[in-house]
């Protein structure tokens, strides 16, 4: 018997507790939809900016959290498949992307679910409104038709797959949509974040000669390190934009990077990005700069033949290939050194002024732990 409402961590006004209360979850299960149990939640920066009330515009009440793994509880059809082509069944122990239309210009003609115009992401739906829960601060939750899944490996740690769902694939597209990484060449990861974090070992796994990773506080910077830096450059110790291109022109001799990947999102990091690059360098831009951010200078950018790419989050394709670095590279990289101790719904509210603060690098909620 499938459950029919579920214990869930609600925001409710910006900058408050969560309230843990009861859920409806939908009765009636079109074909291609899915409840889940969840069995892992991972926080991003975007949970923690969506509390603070950063993103105003996001209509409350919500249930945070679109990082998670879980397992199938009820089907809204008996034979339903992964993006792979393999059996989803009750039990099957799966993540998920954002729903997609699949029929928009984003959809249909590029090929691009991730520039879908319907792009389900969990944040657009209230908790006081059908289907209720999608977010991962739940103990069960309504994956939609839309949402392409994949099936876990049983070596796959809930936890890393969670991570995978946002963090991981989105840091996988934005070197693919850099075009990769040349062997032997200088990367520049702006942000010391799990982006930024997951960006480093990547640089390094795809044999860049040099990584210089920059952001803040301490902790992140020493994991940075131990996941390929061979420089990591404290912004609170130094605090002026200048300075910090100077010096990766001096680790560069005068060149330049020849990637800048910022997964800050600071106002100064795009001018910052740009200014670091080399000639024919690459920056791309995944975070958020805001309203105030530094004009970049485009000067600069013709004048070096500079490509400034975009590259938001990730798509079924970069999610799988997610999973697929976090396990190829297990064995050179302590992914569990990022994440926090599980907590239950309970904590999740620290959790996210954990994040906040930047006292977690990466929480982690297990909705099933005792409250």
């Amino acid at each position: 018997m499938r459950p029919t409402v579920t214990k869930a961590a609600v925001l409710r006004a910006f900058n408050a507790p969560l309230e843990l209360t009861e859920l409806p979850l939908p009765e009636e299960l079109p074909a291609g939809a899915a409840i889940v149990r969840i069995t892992r939640t991972t926080l991003c920066g975007t949970d923690a900016h969506l509390w603070q009330g950063v993103m105003p515009f996001v209509a409350l009440p919500i249930v945070l959290g679109h990082e998670m793994a879980g397992e199938v509880v009820a089907l809204g059809s008996p034979d339903e498949r992964d993006a792979v082509g393999r059996p989803v069944v009750i039990g099957s122990r799966i993540v998920w992307s954002e729903s997609v239309c699949g029929h928009c210009h984003g959809c249909a003609v590029l090929r691009e679910p991730v520039l879908c115009v319907e792009r389900g992401y969990g944040f657009a739906q209230r908790a006081d409104q059908w289907p209720y829960v999608v977010g991962g601060l739940a103990e069960y939750v309504y994956v939609p038709p839309g949402a392409h899944r994949l099936v876990l490996a049983d070596d796959m740690p809930d936890t890393w797959a969670a991570s995978a769902g946002c963090a991981v694939k989105t840091v996988v597209r934005a070197f693919a949509n850099a075009g990769g990484v040349e062997p032997g060449s200088t990367v520049v990861v702006q942000g010391a974040g799990p982006l930024g974090l997951v960006g480093t070992a990547l640089a390094r796994a795809a044999g860049a000669g040099q990584v210089i990773t920059l952001g803040a506080p301490a902790n992140r910077l020493d994991l940075a390190k131990a996941y390929g830096a061979d420089t990591a450059i404290d912004v609170t110790a130094v605090p002026d934009a200048d300075e910090r291109v100077a010096m990766v022109e001096e680790l560069t001799g005068a060149r330049g990077a020849d990637l800048v990947l910022d997964f800050a999102g600071a106002p100064s990091a795009n001018r910052e990005g740009v200014l670091m690059c080399g000639q024919r360098g690459t920056h791309v831009v995944v975070g958020l700069a805001g309203p105030h951010a530094s004009a970049v200078p485009m000067d600069v950018v013709m004048s070096r033949e500079i490509r400034v790419v975009g590259s938001l989050n990730g798509d079924v394709g970069d999610l799988a290939r997610a999973l697929r670095f976090l396990a190829a590279f297990s064995g050179r990289f302590d992914w569990d050194a990022m994440y926090g101790d599980p907590v239950g719904l309970a904590g999740a509210d620290q959790a996210i002024k954990d994040m906040a603060s930047m006292a977690a690098v990466k929480a982690v909620v297990d909705p099933g732990m005792e409250m």
